[in-house]
């Protein structure tokens, strides 16, 4: 359902840049309300693996500062 939903963000995304999205075919909300439903579904995964989601971010941006981005 992640999956659906980042659909959904790119598509009003989309829109608000003014690219084309198919409407009729669609079922989507503003950027802020798209960005929502997936931040949702994160934080569901991250409970269901019992993740921190706080400490995983910190480590992470440890393991970024010492990349070498091209």
């Amino acid at each position: 359902m992640l999956g659906e939903e980042a659909g959904e963000l790119f598509k009003a995304i989309r829109k608000t840049e003014g690219l084309k999205v198919d409407i009729q075919k669609s079922n989507f909300g503003s950027i802020a309300h798209e960005l929502i439903d997936c931040f949702f579904f994160l934080l569901a995964i991250a409970n269901k693996y019992r993740i921190d989601l706080e400490k995983a971010f910190k480590d992470k941006e440890e393991i970024n500062k010492r990349r070498v981005w091209k």
